[in-house]
C-alpha cells in the first residue's frame, strides 16, 4: 500500500484485517502484513482459500438469515471491505435491512464510506471500536439499531484472535446478553483439529509478532453457543454449512478446510 497509514495504524507488526485483505488480493495492506502472510503460506498454501471459505460463509448466513425475516445485523470484526459486503447481501433480501458494522482497525475506518452505502429503506453504520469492549459496541449499536427486536450478531474470523485469558466467551455472552429472544448469533473460527502440526507453527510465528492465535476444538467451538439453538445442520466446516445458498469457493474442495461455522438462534 502506499500513501500515508491512517492516524492511528501500527505499521510494525501485522494486523489480522490486514493479513486477511492480502490473502483476499487486496491492496490495502503493508509489507508485514504480506511478511507474515507469506509465512502462514509456507505453513499451508491453502491460507487464501479459507479467508475465501470464511467469506462465502458470511454470504450465505446472511441471506439465510434475510430470508428467515431478520432485518438487523451487527457485524464485529468486519474487516477491510470487499464486495459483497454483509449490507449488500441482506439488503438484496430485504432493502429495509440494518447494518452496523465494528472493526478496531484504523485502516477499516478509512474506507468506511463502502461500509456505508444503504438501500435507500435500509441504514448502514460503522463503528471504530475494540472487539473486547462490548459497551462501547453496544451503546453505539443501539442508535443504529433497535434491540427491541432481533438482530444477528456477525462474528466472522474473529473469535480466534481473542484468548480464552481475554475472555472471549464472556464477550460474546456480554453481546448477547442485550440482544431480545429471536435473535441470533453467526460465526466462523479456525481450529487445529485438522491440522495440528502446521497450527502449533503459525501460532507461535503469530505469537512472536504480537497477534494471538487462539485456535479451538470443535467441542470449544461449540461452546459459544451454549444456551442457543442451532440452525441445522449445527456445527459444521465451514464450506459445509447450506452450500445451497452460495456459489462454492474455487479450491474448496482441495483437502480439508480447518474451520468450523454455524448460526445459532436466541431462545
Amino acid at each position: 500500500m502506499t500513501g500515508q497509514p491512517p492516524t492511528g495504524m501500527d505499521t510494525g507488526k501485522p494486523h489480522p484485517a490486514r493479513m486477511y485483505d492480502w490473502y483476499l488480493g487486496g491492496k490495502d495492506n503493508y509489507p508485514v502484513d504480506e511478511e507474515m502472510g507469506r509465512q502462514m503460506l509456507a505453513l499451508d498454501p491453502r491460507v487464501p482459500v479459507m479467508a475465501r471459505v470464511n467469506r462465502a460463509f458470511m454470504h450465505r448466513a446472511t441471506r439465510w438469515l434475510a430470508q428467515n425475516g431478520v432485518r438487523q445485523f451487527l457485524d464485529i470484526g468486519t474487516g477491510i471491505p470487499t464486495e459483497p459486503n454483509l449490507h449488500q447481501i441482506a439488503q438484496a433480501v430485504a432493502p429495509d435491512a440494518r447494518v452496523v458494522y465494528c472493526d478496531n482497525d484504523p485502516i477499516v475506518l478509512a474506507h468506511a464510506a463502502a461500509l456505508l452505502r444503504s438501500s435507500d429503506a435500509g441504514a448502514t453504520e460503522y463503528l471504530q471500536a475494540d472487539a473486547r469492549d462490548p459497551e462501547a459496541i453496544l451503546d453505539g449499536a443501539r442508535k443504529v439499531l433497535d434491540f427491541g427486536r432481533p438482530v444477528a450478531l456477525s462474528l466472522v474470523a474473529l473469535l480466534h484472535f481473542v484468548s480464552d485469558a481475554d475472555g472471549a466467551h464472556a464477550l460474546v455472552g456480554r453481546l448477547l446478553s442485550e440482544l431480545p429472544s429471536g435473535s441470533y448469533l453467526m460465526v466462523t473460527h479456525a481450529t487445529a483439529d485438522f491440522t495440528p502440526e502446521e497450527s502449533a507453527a503459525a501460532i507461535e510465528k503469530l505469537k512472536a509478532a504480537g497477534v494471538t492465535l487462539a485456535l479451538r476444538s470443535r467441542a470449544e467451538f461449540t461452546r459459544f453457543f451454549d444456551g442457543l439453538d442451532l440452525v441445522e445442520p449445527g456445527v459444521a466446516v465451514v464450506h459445509e454449512w447450506h452450500p445451497e445458498l452460495g456459489e462454492p469457493v474455487p479450491g474448496q474442495e482441495d483437502g480439508v478446510i480447518p474451520g468450523y461455522g454455524a448460526v445459532a438462534r436466541k431462545p
